[in-house]
């Protein structure tokens, strides 16, 4: 081999040559990349309501001797305990060898997606066919929803406070449900609409049945028949739906993508890519130097307001809490913490390229991608991390092997969204985003790289294994 030129030292001395994730490992993690993907499709599949995802999280952290909370109990190191915040959201906590006094680890991911709910009256009747009503849930691209099998999954509290679970349209032989499309032959007038209104948002009615009830006394028969059908099933009549939360979501798995399997395609994959990554690497962090809080928030995908979203004061009052009797102050945690804001990334799409800026985006089996800012605009709606905390973050990554890249969401003036940062820095913490880039996000079935969420595992291991 020929001595390097002083260019090619130069080169390799002074700049940044970003390198494809699969030149930069060996067979063995390559085949424990594989793997790893295997426990996140079931993840997926198990948890497509954020109150799934809490429900399935649950049993995962008592497999690994997690406690529910007890409120004025003094915990020790290696204390594992989980607070349940309404079935919705989550935060659990490993104890660690340092005194709370000195902060906490915190990796805080968001569990809701978009998604099609049912409006409070969703049953009715309309040339003797049936269908639901629904109200679209967070940023979704309304047209992507249409012509697609769909299950319902969710609860029905009737009036003396009985909860009837609701998951059909997933497993084999279940009906599905589908949002009717125009033929082509017809759709002139629909095909002038711009792209956004392609679809309506009262026009997303889902079919749920045909046939009529067998008698001619009585009016909207198919509306009768589907009712006895959920009274027989479930015992539930129509009022009970306006106590009720039910959603549609898409009546299929998650799947390898492409030949050699190097991809998963999925629903929920923002943000559940990042809550499935933090999940295994707190329950691998049994014995931690700092305390670590792994945070799964609802509600982001509308803002993160409610009492189940981050910007809920329960994640503060858990943590006071938790040093009360330690006698600490909650703002003296929260001075001394520092937090990964798991949030995906958007990657670049070659198909469309111009609404990404190609030297500072997200590029897919790049790594982790760690966005120090987000917003819109002029960084509008951003907390943005400190160049401190970011050069630390990047040392410790690098020591361990950790493959990561940074990003923006897009071009400076093309868009832009926000994360769960914003409020967590608000609290006087150290923040940054630190997330698996995503195509089609936002879609029915969306698209990471095996290797990235890999690594968003590593990076969140190493992250709360921190000594100092």
């Amino acid at each position: 081999m020929s001595e390097k030129t002083m260019g090619e030292k130069l080169q390799e001395q002074l700049l940044d040559t970003p390198k494809n994730g699969y030149d930069r490992i060996d067979d063995a993690t390559q085949a424990a990349i594989q793997e790893f993907s295997e426990g996140y499709k079931a993840f997926l599949d198990n948890g497509k309501t954020e109150g799934e995802v809490v429900e399935y999280t649950i049993a995962m952290l008592k497999e690994h001797g997690y406690e529910e909370y007890q409120l004025g109990k003094k915990y020790g190191p290696g204390d594992k305990l989980y607070l349940n915040n309404r079935g919705k959201a989550l935060a659990f906590v490993t104890m660690g060898t340092k005194p709370l006094s000195e902060g906490v680890k915190m990796v805080a991911s968001h569990i809701d997606s978009p998604r099609i709910d049912m409006k409070p009256h969703p049953l009715y009747e309309d040339t003797q066919t049936a269908f639901f009503k629904t109200h679209y849930y967070g940023g979704l691209r309304k047209y992507q929803w249409v012509v697609m099998p769909l299950a319902l999954h969710g609860v029905v509290v009737k009036k003396d406070g009985t909860q009837v679970k609701i998951h059909i349209g997933d497993d084999e032989g279940d009906p599905v449900f589908v949002i009717n499309d125009l033929l082509p032959h017809l759709a002139q007038q629909q095909s002038q609409r711009t792209l956004a209104e392609g679809i309506k948002g009262e026009e997303l009615n889902i079919v749920v049945g045909g046939c009529p009830f067998k008698d001619d006394k009585v009016s909207q028969r198919v509306k009768l028949a589907i009712a006895k059908i959920l009274f027989d099933k479930y015992s539930i009549v129509e009022s009970d739906f306006v106590t009720a939360e039910i959603t549609a979501v898409p009546a299929f798995g998650a799947r390898d993508v492409g030949f050699d399997r190097s991809f998963v395609g999925g629903y929920g994959q923002d943000d559940r890519v990042c809550a499935y990554t933090s999940l295994i690497a707190a329950l691998e962090s049994p014995n931690p130097t700092y305390t670590t809080v792994t945070v799964f928030a609802d509600r982001e995908e509308i803002g993160s307001c409610g009492n189940t979203g981050m910007k809920s004061a329960y994640l503060k009052h858990f943590l006071a809490d938790l040093a009360a009797p330690y006698g600490i102050p909650v703002r003296n945690i929260l001075d001394s913490s520092e937090c990964l804001s798991s949030d995906v990334a958007a990657a670049v799409d070659p198909t469309f390229p111009d609404v990404t800026e190609k030297y500072n985006s997200a590029y897919m089996n790049y790594g982790v991608s760690i966005e120090k800012y987000t917003g819109s605009r002029g960084k509008s709606g951003t907390s943005e991390a400190s160049a401190v905390f970011f050069a630390k973050l990047r040392k410790l990554f690098d020591d361990a092997g950790v493959v990561w890249q940074t990003g923006e969401l897009g071009k400076v003036d093309q868009g832009g969204g926000g994360t769960v940062a914003v409020y967590l820095a608000e609290e006087n913490m150290d923040v940054i985003d630190v997330g698996v880039p995503v195509w089609s996000m936002h879609a029915p079935f969306e698209v990471t790289s095996k290797l990235d969420i890999y690594m968003a595992y590593r990076a969140y291991v190493t992250f709360l294994n921190m000594k100092d």
